[in-house]
């Protein structure tokens, strides 16, 4: 990414944790693309969630403030990282502005929480020419969070109140499409000087549920004509409901596909809807005699089925 964060953002640089967040979901609900419709919007918004993801780290900020590049990237990795703010280039070695405090929370930022196990903190001296005794890493606040299931496809951001060391805090997380259930997001910094590891818990729907992947399931009922003559049927998806054509003969458990109604994960990653074919044979008691004698003659041409499945 060649241009500044903070202008991507519309941030100064001295902007603070809320003001980066509120110009984020400013910029996000204005370029998500399935609201902006125009031909840059998807990369305008991933350039927006680059930046964010970068300036919403206290670790990763530093970082670029005093490089100028952004962590993990391939200028960073080469080591070409521009004059920051706290850096000039010289003929000589590249100076390393950063006390312990600051390499302990780069490094953290790159390998995890855990890094710091290994910590430039410990080492033999500090900017002031003392040894810094290292902190041990605190574990994750852990809580659970119930989201509904169209949360769970669509994405979302959510509000959980914890207790952390007597003291209540609200704090937002951001479900991604296509969340699973069990599945766990770190907040990082979530609780201070600690992480937030929140496992999510979906609620069911009356229609929908999950397939592989991306994919979502929802059952079809056919009467015995549709099933076996073959018919146009409207089914509901996630957005609204549309026409799908029944082949004849088809069984009970076949699966029609809607291809690209499943669950939209970004523009390019999108699932498909499974239409679960279940057969609904008629009551006996609604019909009449020749009806009756018409299935009784309509077994007998079809004969045994189990049989020619043996």
């Amino acid at each position: 990414m060649s241009r500044d964060l903070y202008s991507i953002l519309n941030v100064s640089r001295s902007a603070d944790e809320n003001e980066i967040k509120r110009a984020y979901r400013q910029l996000a609900r204005q370029l998500h693309p399935d609201v902006n419709k125009d031909k840059d919007a998807a990369a305008r918004f991933s350039e927006v969630q680059e930046a964010y993801d970068v300036l919403s780290d206290p670790a990763k900020r530093r970082y670029y403030d005093q490089f100028g590049v952004v962590p993990g990237s391939a200028a960073a990795d080469a080591g070409a990282a521009r004059p920051g703010p706290r850096q000039t280039r010289s003929a000589g070695p590249m100076p390393f502005d950063l006390d312990a405090e600051e390499m302990g929370s780069m490094f953290e930022s790159f390998f995890g929480v855990g890094a710091r196990g290994g910590d430039f903190r410990a080492g033999p001296v500090g900017r002031s020419g003392t040894r810094q005794t290292r902190t041990p890493a605190q574990p994750p606040v852990e809580a659970p969070l119930l989201v509904t299931f169209l949360t769970s496809v669509r994405g979302g951001t959510e509000e959980i109140r914890l207790n952390v060391d007597g003291k209540a805090r609200t704090i937002e997380v951001n479900i991604p499409a296509g969340c699973r259930d069990g599945q766990q997001l770190r907040i990082r910094g979530g609780a201070g000087d600690r992480d937030v590891l929140i496992t999510v818990r979906v609620g069911e729907h009356p229609v929908f549920r999950r397939g592989d992947g991306l994919d979502l399931l929802v059952d079809l009922p056919l009467n015995l004509a549709e099933a076996t003559l073959g018919a146009a049927v409207r089914v509901r998806t996630l957005d609204d409901a549309v026409e799908l054509q029944v082949p004849p003969a088809t069984a009970s458990g076949s699966r029609l596909r809607l291809r690209g109604r499943g669950i939209r994960a970004s523009t390019s990653d999108v699932g498909d809807l499974y239409a679960v074919v279940r057969i609904i044979p008629p009551d006996p008691a609604d019909l009449t005699e020749d009806q009756r004698r018409a299935l009784a003659e309509i077994g007998r041409t079809q004969g045994d089925v189990r049989a020619a499945r043996s």
